[in-house]
């Protein structure tokens, strides 16, 4: 994601404006939630095998192993 940008890099690209974001633990790409259509952050997983994302909205603290499928605590 680019400094100041709004969302979603590869929604934004489509002309979506998804906000609802997960951060790779492994290499910092940001891309949309899984309740978006595009679901960029599960693509990136699949694409990467990179095991961890977490939230990277306002007020949330968790992480989610994609690998064991597991919510983790990263408090």
């Amino acid at each position: 994601m680019k400094p100041g940008s709004e969302g979603c890099e590869e929604c934004l690209a489509l002309g979506d404006g998804w906000v609802h974001l997960r951060m790779c633990l492994s290499c910092g790409h940001v891309g949309c939630c899984d309740s978006s259509k595009n679901r960029h952050a599960t693509g990136h997983h699949h694409r990467t095998a990179h095991p961890i994302a977490a939230s990277h909205e306002p007020g949330e603290t968790w992480a989610w192993c994609y690998a064991d499928k597991i919510m983790l605590d990263v408090a």
